[in-house]
């Protein structure tokens, strides 16, 4: 059974895609960055996962259909790239979404015209699985879509139950394969054997939400989440045998080819491998950096620099010698930026990132390999099987040389490596470093996590001392362990003691400066990692060393202003407590210089009365003076005296405490006034919802009162001046001018429309005839869709039967209106106006559609416009004669 699909290039599936859908109400949205908002994930590993706090009834959407090009990674089965068709670690998930409005019946019969209308597969080469124990979508298949039972496939949880990760949304899904070998017949169907079919579309019916203990709870809203592969799609419509080979990739791979001097066609398998890894990686390393992730040995940085760790390794296995990656990144960005023009907007960025990556692991190669090689050899010649956990060791800790480089390595050579032998020696290094601590080579590359193995705790000076003298016990600049800096770079230093404080709690982390001998570095945030205190600085003149000898200084303004906003935000609790409801409890918070954000559990808005009340009550507090009584005491016997755990935060035995008597009593590390009255005033900015059964008040206090009273001043005295009124009259002056300005809004509209008829009008002259029919295709300058719209009816009519009108505007840059208005004769020759604009729209850039009698369209090339309607011309012609 011979079939060749259309051929269909990557950008044009994606774009197909999306206005099938755009055509059936759905909002186009750009793609999610790969980092994501949803902390249980380190990066997008789904096309649902920006939506995820919808499906879980978080946040309210925009739009009840949405449809989206989502770049996601993943890289847990890594080892298959390059090795089987289909497995890759950067890929394009097409999908449409529904949030409480079409479910299964509607998402599966779109799901199938546009695998078998747009993309034109035939139906007789599809087959589609559901969940076991849903026989709600077997009975759709098979009673309204008229698929063959022997071609419905009923599937376990592990296939056809899908989730976001082990919490979260879920539900039964559906799946679209596509059949290569039609011929092998309907009986006994596998749908695991890949080589026969690929599974292309996936539809997945979000009834629930999975807790950490593994309950299904069902969810406010049922909804529809797909994921349709845009690789994977392009392999089957370019009748390619992977989707390496595909438009995609493929001219990464060929890149790679070039450099290395060989061709890809005529390599054996295991250099076809390495160029499809390096096709693969390359795309996800440039989206990654586009995306602002660095390179470094922690979360997400560290599968960045593993990503590119393995592209380069992998063109030294096929012969390359020198740096490449900026040249393959190049073909990456020329392919991906029209759908993400970040790409060439970051691409100095990427570029950068990428030289310096390589050129540091080609380093860390050339010692490492040749250690490695005589490692392999002598295993072999001891004809054992395994490197052992030592030598591993030594690779890492001496030469940085990754313990999944050398697993990978090794097997490519039918050897093991003893782990286990490997975490052995790594605890015996943790152990020389607490008792020799003053010995650690900081120069080793290196994380903050690997640092923490080496420095002991910072003690912290910061509760009563703003200025203490320190030595420098680390500097890292890009997440790698320096001797030294310069002036102008941007560091990240470690000291032994400091006054700064670190995030933590809500509260941002102190400003500052250090100072030593010809040195200044400016400190503009302070994070802690593990026990010790990591200041984020820059240099901005003199030389800094590991070592040195600095005075630590906090900038004391700020911190009052972070003082005040933190008491600020305890006392709001209370009062929150007090008056609205005792059962309030923490949600989240900021602790800003300038602002707080208090995020408070609570099923409904307040009251402006309930705010006005809140907000007295805090400043009563500020104004009655109660001052502050810290203390640490065991965890137990401060929960026992009734203090309040922050939201979030982990807690030790022992606690702080921080005690305005008969006002509030919370566990608490942050920095806060000693009395009250420091505050001075607290002023409420805005109360909203933020999340279901979820409330949020940002406020101001201290001295930040005056930059709002002062920008609010500055608005008011502005608006006065030009209205001419004082500020009490302001409201009514601006309800005037509203009324008047949506008058005049509708008057222009009936301007626009007469012009518009009154151009339209002078078209009657340019009518053709074509046998019993009167075609008019014609461009109208500047004129609105709604205008056009109003035009291409009004001729239709004049016109009479046999009438066919298609008109075209550019209404402003960059945008271009058509419409087409059909009598009912055209209609019955087989020309529907929705099919006929909406194809004619694609040649702008554009799509539309609408009824069989009228329909408008728009498009985002106005320089096609002509083409475009001398194209309707030509098929208006041959379609009505």
């Amino acid at each position: 059974m011979s079939f060749h699909p259309q051929y269909l290039g990557g950008n044009e599936i994606r774009t197909l895609f999306l206005d099938f859908y755009s055509q059936r109400g759905h909002h186009i949205l750009p793609s999610a960055s790969l980092v994501p908002e949803d902390p249980t994930v380190l990066l997008t590993i789904a096309g649902m996962l920006p939506f995820k706090p919808i499906f879980l009834g978080q946040r309210t959407p925009e739009f009840k259909r949405a449809t989206t090009s989502q770049k996601c990674i993943r890289t847990n089965d890594i080892e298959n790239v390059g090795r089987t068709k289909r497995h890759q670690t950067f890929f394009e998930m097409l999908g449409n979404f529904s949030f409480g409005d079409y479910f299964k019946e509607q998402a599966i019969a779109w799901g199938w015209e546009i695998s078998t209308t747009v993309f034109k597969l035939p139906p007789e080469r599809l087959v589609v699985s559901v969940y076991e124990e849903d026989d709600e979508a077997y009975a759709i298949w098979r009673d309204k879509i008229g698929v063959s039972e022997k071609r419905i496939k009923r599937m376990g949880a592990d296939d056809n139950f899908w989730a976001s990760g082990p919490t979260g949304p879920c539900g039964p899904c559906s799946e679209i394969y596509y059949d290569f070998h039609p011929e092998q017949g309907d009986d006994n169907i596998d749908l695991e054997d890949d080589t026969r079919f690929i599974e292309f579309y996936n539809l997945v019916f979000m009834e629930y939400n999975r807790d950490a203990e593994g309950n299904l709870t069902p969810l406010a809203n049922k909804n529809i989440d797909t994921g349709m592969g845009l690789e994977r799609m392009a392999q089957i419509l370019q009748s390619v045998p992977n989707n390496y080979e595909t438009d995609l990739i493929f001219p990464i791979i060929k890149k790679a080819a070039e450099i290395a001097g060989i061709d890809y066609t005529a390599s054996n398998e295991k250099t076809k491998v390495s160029l499809k890894v390096i096709g693969d990686h390359v795309r996800a390393v440039v989206h990654m950096i586009a995306d602002e992730i660095r390179a470094s040995n922690v979360g997400r940085g560290y599968v960045l620099r593993r990503l590119i760790r393995r592209v380069v390794r992998h063109g030294r296995l096929i012969g390359i010698q020198g740096e490449f990656t900026t040249q393959v990144a190049e073909v990456a960005i020329s392919l991906a930026e029209d759908a993400y023009p970040n790409l060439r907007q970051r691409e100095n960025n990427i570029k950068a990132e990428l030289q310096r990556e390589e050129s540091r692991f080609l380093q860390t190669l050339e010692r490492g390999e040749k250690l490695l090689e005589e490692i392999i050899a002598k295993v072999k010649q001891q004809g054992q099987t395994q490197i052992s956990g030592e030598d591993a060791f030594t690779l890492f800790d001496t030469y940085g040389f990754p313990l999944e480089l050398t697993q990978e390595i090794a097997e490519e050579n039918n050897l093991t490596v003893d782990v286990a032998g490997f975490d052995v020696e790594m605890e015996k290094q943790r152990q020389r470093a607490r008792e020799a601590h003053e010995t650690i080579d900081l120069t080793v590359q290196g994380s903050l996590d690997k640092l923490a193995e080496h420095i002991h705790a910072t003690e912290f000076l910061g509760y009563t001392e703003p200025t203490t003298t320190a030595k420098v016990e680390a500097i890292l600049v890009n997440g790698i362990a320096e001797e030294e800096a310069e002036a102008g770079t941007d560091v990240q230093i470690v000291l032994d003691k400091t006054p700064f404080y670190a995030e933590s709690g809500g509260q941002i982390g102190d400003k500052g400066y250090l100072s030593g001998e010809g040195v200044v570095v400016t400190i503009n945030d302070v994070k802690k990692e593990s026990d010790f205190y990591v200041h984020f600085g820059h240099i901005e003149r003199g030389t800094l060393r590991f070592g040195d000898t600095v005075s630590a200084q906090i900038d004391r303004a700020c911190r009052r202003r972070a003082q005040a906003n933190h008491t600020a935000t305890h006392l709001l609790q209370a009062a929150l407590k007090k008056i609205v409801d005792d059962t309030i409890s923490q949600a989240g918070s900021l602790v800003d210089f300038d602002r707080l954000r208090f995020d408070f559990n609570c099923p409904r808005a307040l009251t402006a009365e309930e705010i006005q009340q809140v907000e007295e009550q805090v400043n009563t507090w500020i104004a009655e003076a109660h001052s502050a009584k810290v203390a640490i005491l065991p965890i137990a016997e401060a929960k026992a005296k009734g203090a309040i755990a922050m939201f979030g935060e982990k807690y030790g035995d022992e606690v702080r405490v921080i005690d305005f008597p008969g006002v509030s009593m919370e566990l608490c590390g942050g920095t806060h006034v000693s009395n009250t009255a420091e505050i001075g005033v607290f002023k409420i900015i805005s109360e909203a919802g933020v999340a279901s059964g979820v409330r949020r008040i940002e406020a101001v206090s201290g001295p930040a009162i005056l930059d709002y009273l002062h920008v609010r001043d500055t608005v008011v005295k502005d608006l006065s001046d030009r209205f001419k009124v004082k500020p009490e009259e302001l409201p009514d002056r601006i309800t005037i001018l509203q009324n008047e300005l949506r008058t005049s809004q509708k008057e222009l509209e009936n301007l626009k429309s007469q012009l518009a008829i009154a151009k339209s009008d002078q078209l009657l002259q340019t009518v053709e005839t074509v046998g019993d029919y009167k075609i008019l295709v014609a461009q109208l300058e500047d004129v609105d869709a709604e205008s056009l719209k109003t035009a291409a009816e009004r001729l239709q009519q004049k016109l009479g039967a046999g009438a066919a009108v298609v008109l075209g505007s550019v209404p402003e840059a960059g945008k271009v209106s058509l419409v087409a208005a059909f009598s009912p004769e055209v209609n019955k020759k087989g020309l529907q106006a929705g099919k006929f604009i909406g194809a004619i729209a694609k040649i702008c850039g554009g799509g539309g559609g609408g009824r069989p009698n009228l329909a408008q369209a728009g498009g985002r090339d106005a320089s096609k416009l002509p083409e475009a309607l001398e194209k309707a011309k030509a098929e208006l012609i041959a379609g009505l004669g």
